[in-house]
């Protein structure tokens, strides 16, 4: 074997290049570090825990299913349960689109078909199309303090199905959108009696068990049902798996949990609310539409600046939020404790100005 030795004058060259190598590698750790989104997600939280962007509790985004942003607030954590409170009015339209594919029931049935005590009444002509888009013309809405809001005093009875049946119609069935939560309770009602089981476990059953969404807490009615419009509570995670299945069209982990047609559907936003979020967002240079609700879904144009796309979304007292962004293949979810106030629209305003810029950075 012939050994081969380095001149001294070469050995002696070995210690700069290892310098530079390691010189290279930390220089790269440090770029890592301080790269523009790193910057970026630092200098937002900063703004979360000021009083600029008060009381956001959690803060996810998933781009192409990656998750790249995960933040809590306020003491919470990535296992804490969260009180949705009416975003959860948007699981229920993914649970009604389930039924239907089931052949349970379908757009065109009035209601009397399901709800036997109004048989015959002229809310029976109430269609299962008009309590998904808030169109059943009984006399509640929750949205502009027109009144009354229902919810309120139904909380105060024993039986709230009873109080629900109990309320007479302000309008022709179809026609006029009015924000409720008796619509979506309803729903939850006819799935029950269609499905013969209750509305918690066919939820368990249909979809809860296909996205592994295991630890969560229903609000119960006084008659031992799970309500359908509202205040269940979930993790921050496991609502991102709820806004992943809008953006995979009803499929997950290679499965179709509810039709393609039907996520289509519900996100087809196309009654005018009258009433634009990004406006209460407050962003200075924004410019504000109405929002649109499909089936239980939202959907507005953003636009600021240079940016301008659609965002598809479910919506909470408090700032509770499942999103989708399609332009940018991406999904959101916040939580937040605004209850009753316009701050509740503040993540608009965090999505413009803060991450859009991120997801532009990011490949």
């Amino acid at each position: 074997m012939a050994i081969i030795s380095k001149p001294v004058s070469e050995m002696r060259n070995s210690k700069p290049i290892l310098f530079f190598i390691v010189l290279f590698l930390i220089t790269g750790f440090l770029a890592q570090c301080q790269n523009p989104v790193n910057e970026k997600l630092k200098a937002l939280n900063k703004e979360i825990n000021s009083e600029k962007y008060p009381n956001i509790d959690a803060m996810l985004v998933a781009k192409n299913a990656e998750v790249i942003i995960e933040e809590y607030f306020n003491g919470f954590g990535e296992d804490s349960l969260h009180d949705m409170r009416s975003s959860f009015k948007s699981i229920t339209s993914i649970l009604a689109g389930i039924a239907i594919d089931q052949g349970l029931f379908n757009l065109k049935d009035s209601i009397e078909i399901f709800i036997k005590e109004w048989e015959g009444d002229p809310r029976g002509k109430i269609r299962i199309k008009d309590l998904l888009e808030m169109k059943s013309g009984l006399a509640c809405e929750g949205f502009f303090d027109k009144g009354p809001d229902c919810e309120s005093e139904m909380a105060n009875t024993d039986d709230w199905l009873a109080y629900i049946l109990s309320i007479p119609l302000r309008y022709e069935p179809g026609t006029q959108w009015e924000y409720s939560s008796m619509e979506p309770e309803l729903i939850g009602e006819i799935i029950s009696r269609t499905s013969q089981m209750s509305l918690m476990d066919f939820a368990e059953k249909y979809l809860f068990k296909y996205l592994k969404i295991e630890n969560y807490q229903w609000f119960i009615t006084p008659r031992g049902g799970g309500y359908a419009a509202g205040s269940f509570f979930m993790k921050p995670k496991d609502m991102l798996k709820i806004a992943e299945l809008v953006r995979q069209k009803g499929k997950w982990k290679g499965e179709q949990i509810v039709s393609s047609q039907w996520i289509n559907s519900a996100t087809d936003c196309k009654t005018l609310v009258d009433m634009s979020f990004l406006y209460y967002a407050g962003t200075e240079g924004a410019i504000s539409s109405s929002a649109l609700f499909g089936f239980y879904w939202y959907s507005e144009i953003l636009e600021y600046k240079n940016i301008k796309t659609n965002i598809i979304f479910a919506s909470g007292n408090g700032g509770q939020y499942m999103m989708y962004l399609e332009d940018y293949n991406t999904t959101l979810v916040f939580t937040g404790s605004n209850y009753g106030s316009s701050r509740s629209k503040l993540p608009f305003d965090i999505i413009l100005k803060h991450i859009i810029p991120i997801l532009e950075e990011t490949h």
